[in-house]
């Protein structure tokens, strides 16, 4: 049994739940808290203020051992083809329920120590992942097969089976909406699951742990794995008895496990990756609309969101119209305490991503773009950095190249849709992209014409529960959400049942 708990008093926070959160902070593994076989821990850093959380434990390799064979066990015995779609169902819309239930505390927890601003933790992490457990409960008992036509003398019909043990890794910046992101469609399908999330923001997924055995889910369905990523997520990747891997995050790391995965037992593997996404503002647009979803497109999450829209082409005809009212938009913007119910952007998670983004801004100051706004640490006292753009940028800068991860937007000016088309799609990423017109037919055009597997037209980041997301080219394989994501948890099994009986010799 685990002997670490994690407590914190809300009391002096603004925030719904004004009281003490106290869980244990030890390993979830075949329905129990336990330490962990070498007695590691890792320190939690609240990016606010810079203070100590206290300490989580965190796994080894073998712990990874033991959660697999858990997980294992589970899905020869009480999972897998042992329980009905309608019993899956009904334990991941319950833990939907529990979910809702516990909101605050949950919101609380997932603005502590990943920064984000409360009011977004509230409504579009904790309640979204409500949202797709509920969606993915709802799918549970109508994953089936087809029935084939061959001929009279043969019956032919598949079947759609869980894969088995799958290991699941996800990052800091989304933790309690990506977890429900990848165990909603493992579950429904009667996976079981090793689920690592990130060793910077593992608090919602150790307090989900707790919901999980409330609910009634078997022991060792679900094991949550808290660790460092090369040493528990390594193991995952590269270990014999998980079948299949899901992975959000960087395309170095990405590209990494799909070695390991290659190299181990040449598992199954579905990548959600990085982006550098284009956000296209056309002369006909709506230009207030515009300018406050290209900033959204940009600042949301203090700017760490995989999708985030941090290349902005601008005709050339309304540029400093729309420049204008962008800058305005962006200068409104609240950036301090993530409790504090005016607050838009909060800090960025760790001083590692803090300081990560700052040399990003320096390299863009460097190879000669304008730092037309921001570009400097926010305040004295936690991992704050003011929204920054950057003008006059050529394609070759670094800033306009790679994935920063912060609040940081480059924009630029193009003439003609030919032009725009080049620019949008001269990367190596491929994740989301925006189009502003109030023109439809343009719109949608330039949209079928983008490399991207997220298109919005007059809008940004408004992910759907229902719909797909996921890469083209280095932004991944696969895709998350909506009746695609079954996909990835599946083995589609022919049957040919001969009805004639007679051999060809």
């Amino acid at each position: 049994m685990a002997t670490r708990t994690f407590t914190y008093d809300f009391s002096n926070e603004v925030s719904g739940f004004r009281k003490k959160s106290s869980f244990p902070s030890g390993l979830f593994i075949n329905g129990e808290f336990v330490d962990s076989v070498d007695g590691k821990t890792f320190e939690l850093i609240n990016p606010t203020t810079e203070k100590s959380l206290g300490h989580i434990t965190v796994a080894s390799e073998k712990d990874i051992d033991i959660a697999v064979e858990a997980a294992q066990k589970a899905f020869d015995t009480t999972w897998g083809l042992h329980a009905s779609g309608q019993e899956r169902g009904k334990l991941l819309i319950r833990l939907a329920e529990l979910i809702e239930e516990n909101i605050d505390e949950l919101a609380a927890l997932e603005s502590l120590d990943s920064g984000k601003a409360l009011a977004f933790a509230k409504s579009w992490d904790v309640q979204e992942a409500a949202n797709v457990l509920r969606y993915y409960g709802g799918w549970a008992d109508k994953v089936h097969g087809k029935t084939v036509e061959v001929d009279e003398a043969t019956l032919a019909y598949t079947r759609h089976e869980p894969i088995g043990v799958v290991g699941q890794i996800t990052p800091w910046n989304f933790p309690i909406w990506l977890l429900s992101w990848k165990l909603g469609p493992a579950l429904a399908t009667g996976n079981t699951v090793v689920f690592k999330p990130s060793e910077w923001t593992p608090l919602t997924a150790l307090r989900i742990a707790s919901l999980i055995k409330e609910a009634g889910f078997p022991p060792g369905v679900v094991n949550i794995v808290p660790g460092l990523g090369n040493v528990a997520g390594a193991a995952i990747s590269s270990h014999m008895g998980i079948e299949k891997v899901a992975f959000t995050g960087s395309t170095a790391v990405g590209r990494a496990l799909m070695k390991a995965a290659a190299s181990s037992n040449l598992k199954r593997v579905t990548l959600e990756l990085g982006g550098k996404s284009p956000t296209l503002i056309l002369d006909d647009c709506n230009l207030d609309h515009a300018a406050g979803w290209a900033a959204f497109g940009i600042l949301a999450n203090q700017g760490q969101v995989c999708s985030a829209g941090t290349r902005v082409y601008v005709q050339d005809s309304i540029y400093d119209k729309f420049m204008e009212k962008f800058i305005a938009v962006i200068k409104r913007v609240k950036v301090g305490d993530p409790f504090h119910p005016e607050t838009f952007q909060g800090p960025q998670v760790s001083k590692i991503q803090f300081d990560r983004i700052m040399n990003y801004i320096d390299k863009g100051k460097k190879e000669g773009a304008t730092c037309l706004l921001g570009g400097q640490q926010h305040g004295t006292e936690g991992y704050f950095i003011q929204p920054t753009i950057f003008t006059d940028v050529k394609p070759e800068m670094t800033i306009v190249k790679e994935e920063i991860f912060g609040p940081v937007g480059v924009v630029a000016k193009f003439s003609n849709d030919e032009e725009l088309i080049k620019l949008a799609n001269d990367t190596v990423y491929g994740l989301a992209a925006a189009v502003f017109s109030e023109n439809i037919s343009r719109a949608l055009k330039l949209a079928n014409a983008l490399k991207a597997g997220t298109v919005w037209v007059n809008s940004y980041n408004t992910i759907r529960t229902n719909v797909p997301f996921g890469g083209y080219k280095q932004s991944g394989q696969g895709r998350e959400l909506g009746e695609y994501a079954l996909e990835n948890y599946t083995e589609v099994k022919a049957v040919h049942v001969n009805l004639s009986g007679s051999p060809p010799i």
